[in-house]
């Protein structure tokens, strides 16, 4: 029988090649389990003691999760297209929910379907128009929670829930998939995002709303107006996206409390169809030959700074979950963390990679899994030359006034903020400051600190392209 992985995202970088992992013997199956506005704090394995995700956290304990993962972009698009390409929004080309311009057939699923792969992709898309004729299944869903129902259902007009009929679309894909060959599957949730239409915003299923019933969701520390006066000016006022979707969801304490209840529910019931999926590989014989990654598009501001949703090139937006179970690995490692500094880049050469196949000479992440793949000694080589910081970038979403164009570097100590629409900059002392409360740009002792980051800042900016 083959080999079987699942893939959730794994992460590389710029920096310069990584010694590669073995490749098993026969390709492995890949299923890469996707959700949309997850933040990486939003699990029980993150220490989050209210919110219920027992599936992922299962996963958790069998295999490692990076903590300090992070996106590239945090829009859904622009995230997804790195995902397909392995590459930055600079050298991918979409920038915002457009088609991306690198060459289909550079993709990793374009890649494994050359090599004889059954390709699969579930749920939401957001890169233009799907293109059907390069994937062997797919069943493209609409990004509201409630959406017509399928089949003789659906012509009677009922409507089924978001996740659930994204669940079932993923399970009928084991019904009608070649058993002879190998596959890889992409399950793109569209919980817990908000359904943006509804003045709810989130709309969970009717079964979900007993739980969290008496629980208090913590309030962030920053989740105040000073906070929100201390952004630069240009993001400080309620004509800003991230503004005026705070004023839908958090503005009052009541508010707070459902929106946040609301979006743990929709949570709660993704990391459920994660188990009923990973439960139908079990039963398949398949789960001790699987490769499990799980991840998201994007962070999530939970009211931090007075802001909702994400864009900016805080903390709250630009790190995502990332938990992945390999069969390769050393049981030791089970239930454990790596502090390495992974992306969502790095996804496709690490899928690629894990299929036996190499990543194209224009994908710029890296094989993540000599990370966690190998002899103790390998792994500690491999996290020895692994990245430090990275290049984070944004675009401008249909003017500065809605959602300004932002451009980052980060490294473990310190975060410097290029807002280019304004030639206005910000740096943060993230070991410090974690919550980036004190911006010190204009601070006379930082500034070698800051003529250095600027330079590794344009440095990195330019190997993007």
């Amino acid at each position: 029988m083959l080999q079987i992985a699942i893939l959730f995202l794994l992460g590389l970088t710029i920096s310069g090649p990584l010694l590669a992992a073995e490749t098993a013997a026969q390709p492995l199956n890949i299923v890469v389990l996707y959700a949309d506005d997850w933040r990486f704090d939003s699990l029980g394995c993150a220490g989050n003691s209210i919110i219920q995700t027992p599936h992922i956290d299962a996963l958790a304990a069998r295999g490692i999760r990076f903590p300090r993962n992070a996106v590239t972009t945090s829009i859904c698009g622009v995230s997804r297209a790195t995902l397909l390409t392995g590459q930055w929004m600079s050298r991918h080309g979409n920038p915002a929910f457009e088609m991306f311009k690198t060459p289909w057939a550079e993709t990793y699923p374009a890649i494994l379907r050359d090599r004889g792969y059954h390709v699969a992709h579930v749920g939401k898309w957001h890169n233009g128009k799907f293109p059907t004729a390069n994937y062997d299944y797919s069943r493209i869903s609409a990004t509201r929670h409630w959406v017509p129902a399928r089949g003789e259902a659906g012509k009677q007009g009922e409507k089924i829930h978001i996740t659930a009929l994204q669940e079932q679309d993923a399970l009928d894909f084991f019904e009608s998939r070649p058993q002879e060959k190998p596959f890889c599957l992409t399950v793109a949730f569209f919980a817990p995002h908000a359904d943006d239409p509804s003045p709810a915003q989130y709309l969970p299923q009717p079964n979900s709303m007993s739980l969290y019933v008496n629980d208090i969701i913590p309030v962030p520390a920053t989740a105040n107006e000073q906070a929100f006066r201390n952004l630069p000016p240009f993001l400080a006022n309620d004509k800003q996206e991230g503004r005026r979707r705070w004023s839908l969801r958090f503005s009052n304490e009541a508010a707070f409390q459902t929106s946040m209840k609301n979006y743990y529910r929709l949570i709660t019931e993704v990391d459920a169809a994660c188990g009923r999926i990973l439960d139908r590989l079990k039963a398949e014989g398949l789960a001790d030959n699987t490769l499990i990654l799980f991840t998201t598009d994007n962070g999530y501001f939970h009211a931090e700074k007075g802001l909702a949703d994400k864009w900016y090139p805080y903390e709250e937006s630009i790190r995502v979950p990332l938990v992945i179970v390999d069969p390769r690995m050393d049981k030791s490692l089970a239930g454990t963390t790596n502090n390495a500094q992974t992306l969502n880049v790095d996804l496709a050469p690490t899928i690629l990679r894990a299929a036996g196949a190499e990543p194209t000479q224009r994908m710029q992440g890296q094989d993540m899994s000599p990370l966690y793949l190998g002899t103790p000694t390998s792994r500690q080589a491999a996290a020895k030359s692994w990245r430090t910081d990275f290049f984070y970038e944004h675009s401008t979403i249909r003017d500065i006034s809605f959602i300004p164009s932002s451009q980052a570097l980060v490294t473990p100590e310190w975060k410097y903020l290029y807002w280019p629409d304004f030639q206005q900059e910000e740096l943060f002392h993230l070991t410090i400051d974690p919550r980036e409360e004190q911006n010190l740009a204009s601070d006379e002792k930082s500034l070698d600190t800051l003529r250095d980051l600027r330079e590794r800042f344009a440095k990195l900016r330019d190997q993007a392209k």
